[in-house]
């Protein structure tokens, strides 16, 4: 029984780990994830608060690995879990199915199932206080070790200063949910649903998309003028590409000097920018 304990001991602090790594990976997706669900109101808030949970999650990860402290590791563990799980029934509450960030993007759990996930462990976790054998060492030794892995986490993952990035604002797209464009490398393309030129161009896209391997994220942001619906828009294309809509605005700050734009992102900078000639441009920066 000592031995089992010990491995369910082990995995609940790789499970631990996991989690953090998959926040780690992609840190802005979770910011967004945080402003969305009303956690975090400005995105340096957020930013602050996703690298605390992350530095929090490892040094609890870490420590879990190690037999020391186990019972109030299992104590901690169980707190953290029933706050989350709260937030977590105010989220099915409200009937919000999106990604709820608990694993980031790489494993996508709607609130619901990552409640379920929490009580399995939380289960385990009591499994785990209730059998195994408390050995300490030196107090300051773990609360040392904690305090400066989770303080170096802002030197491991940097905030990023993205204050330049014209697609920061736009964080929400339809067939997706949340994404955060700061972290992706692809194509946004600026459409008027009534403009023809935007509808070739879309056409355009289409055909590049089924002739390129690996063809990079496709983003767009739609202005509405006329009557022309999004579901009419991807009808007469016949494309169907993750969008948000958009306001005059924003239409106007994104545009040259008349629609259709498309912009080449990478790394939170704009690579390219294209006004005309769609196929052959996105072709060739893409064979670079």
């Amino acid at each position: 029984m000592v031995y089992f304990v010990g491995i369910v001991r082990v995995l609940l602090g790789v499970t631990f780990l996991f989690s953090a790594y998959t926040k780690a990976v992609a840190p802005g997706f979770f910011e967004i994830t945080l402003i969305d669900q009303g956690i975090a109101v400005t995105r340096n808030f957020a930013a602050q608060m996703t690298r605390f949970i992350i530095g929090m999650e490892f040094s609890i990860g870490l420590l879990m690995l190690l037999p020391f402290y186990t019972k109030r590791l299992m104590v901690l563990s169980a707190v953290l879990l029933s706050v989350f799980s709260v937030h977590l029934v105010y989220l099915v509450f409200i009937g919000d199915n999106e990604n709820c960030g608990c694993f980031g993007e790489m494993i996508s759990m709607t609130p619901a199932q990552s409640l379920l996930k929490n009580l399995v462990l939380f289960l385990v976790t009591m499994f785990v206080y209730f059998k195994a054998n408390e050995r300490k060492i030196n107090v300051l030794f773990p609360i040392l070790g904690s305090s400066i892995l989770t303080f170096f986490i802002w030197f491991i993952i940097p905030i990023p200063d993205n204050s330049d990035f014209p697609f920061k604002k736009f964080s929400n797209f339809e067939s997706i949910g949340r994404v955060d464009l700061s972290e992706k490398n692809g194509l946004v393309a600026i459409f008027n649903l009534d403009c023809e030129h935007c509808q070739d161009a879309a056409k355009e896209i289409s055909t590049l998309k089924k002739e390129l391997n690996q063809f990079p994220n496709v983003f767009v942001l739609f202005y509405k003028e006329g009557s022309t619906s999004v579901e009419e828009f991807e009808k007469i294309t016949e494309t169907k590409f993750p969008y948000a809509l958009i306001d005059v605005n924003d239409f106007f700050d994104l545009i040259g000097n008349s629609p259709p734009r498309i912009y080449q992102i990478e790394k939170a900078q704009v690579k390219n920018i294209w006004d005309d000639s769609f196929y052959k441009n996105i072709k060739t920066a893409l064979s670079e």
